[in-house]
């Protein structure tokens, strides 16, 4: 498995709502600040920072799209 993302990438992070389900928020704008090792899952997490406030999460790919 390859990482989709590079580092100091901007991308936009679509947040999960309650139970998992679509947020009514709109996505923001976070930068790649690392990749996170492989968990037991499969699936590849990233640690992102947000441009506009000082906030940073671990989140997985399949929440994240490119920036424009």
């Amino acid at each position: 498995m390859s990482y989709a993302y590079k580092l100091n990438e901007d991308v936009h992070h679509r947040p999960q709502g309650p139970q998992g389900r679509a947020a009514t928020d709109p996505p923001m704008i976070y930068t790649i600040v690392q990749r996170m090792p492989i968990e037991a899952d499969g699936r590849l997490r990233y640690r992102i920072k947000s441009k506009s406030e000082n906030i940073e999460r671990v989140v997985t790919e399949d929440q994240l799209s490119y920036s424009q």
